[in-house]
């Protein structure tokens, strides 16, 4: 697999759990040759702009990741633009937010709306995280954070040159449906939400679709399928007794 390597493509968005500190130690659990790469959860995209694949299918059930994705490919200046508007302060913050409670006036908002939203949120609010109710609301409060970067300028950029030198397909759904249609020559790297450690310590909160205990069997089901037509991967989850005995 051809690499396009650029140092400043690097994740663009503060994600809990994201994989930037434990990279090194990851990738030398990778294959020698990697033919296509796939990541059916992509969350922040730390090993994706790690390795810069020629060839590669990302997916997320997140539509508000996703879309945030397909604009920074499709037109990261206008989404740079938008950014510039935003000021890092409650009063803004709340009002940015709560535009998903009316559902109908959401979806009216123009993608490039949305993919500024969702940036300026997870750069402003409480400890980066990206979590929403059961009604799909994004409900993290206000990170009372001094000059957040919410434009980063050369990083988007970046981000928005490899996703277009590269052959990148950017999907939003379930992460079967990703995978179910791979060849035996891809490497699929699967950074699901993680098993809860403890009943206060759970971070599947990133769609109304909650990610628990038959969530990650029927995951684990999925990986032996990988298995049966040789295709290799690996997964990131927390080191539970439930997902020892899982993949045991």
């Amino acid at each position: 697999m051809l690499m396009l390597n650029n140092e400043l493509a690097k994740p663009f968005l503060r994600w809990a759990g994201g994989k930037r500190q434990l990279i090194n130690a990851l990738t030398l659990l990778l294959p020698s040759e990697i033919d296509v790469y796939c990541e059916p959860f992509i969350g922040g995209g730390a090993m994706l702009f790690h390795l810069s694949p020629s060839v590669a299918y990302i997916n997320d059930i997140s539509a508000e990741i996703i879309n945030v994705y397909q604009v920074i490919k499709d037109d990261v200046e206008a989404l740079i633009n938008k950014l510039q508007w935003f000021r890092n302060c409650p009063e803004v913050y709340y009002k940015v937010r709560n535009l998903d409670r009316d559902e109908a006036k959401y979806h009216s908002l123009s993608c490039l709306t949305k993919a500024a939203r969702t940036v300026y949120l997870n750069k402003t609010c409480f400890n980066g995280l990206f979590r929403v109710n059961s009604k799909g609301e994004f409900n993290v409060p206000f990170g009372k954070r001094t000059n957040p970067d919410i434009v980063n300028a050369p990083t988007l950029r970046a981000v928005s040159d490899y996703l277009n030198s590269a052959v990148v397909i950017i999907t939003n759904g379930n992460y079967a449906d990703v995978i179910n249609k791979l060849h035996a020559n891809a490497f699929v790297y699967l950074d699901p939400p993680y098993d809860s450690v403890s009943s206060t310590a759970n971070f599947d909160s990133y769609t109304k679709e909650r990610f628990g205990k038959d969530e990650q069997v029927k995951l684990r089901e999925h990986c032996d399928g990988l298995t049966s037509r040789g295709i290799k991967f690996m997964l990131s989850n927390s080191d539970t007794d439930f997902i020892r005995d899982q993949y045991k």
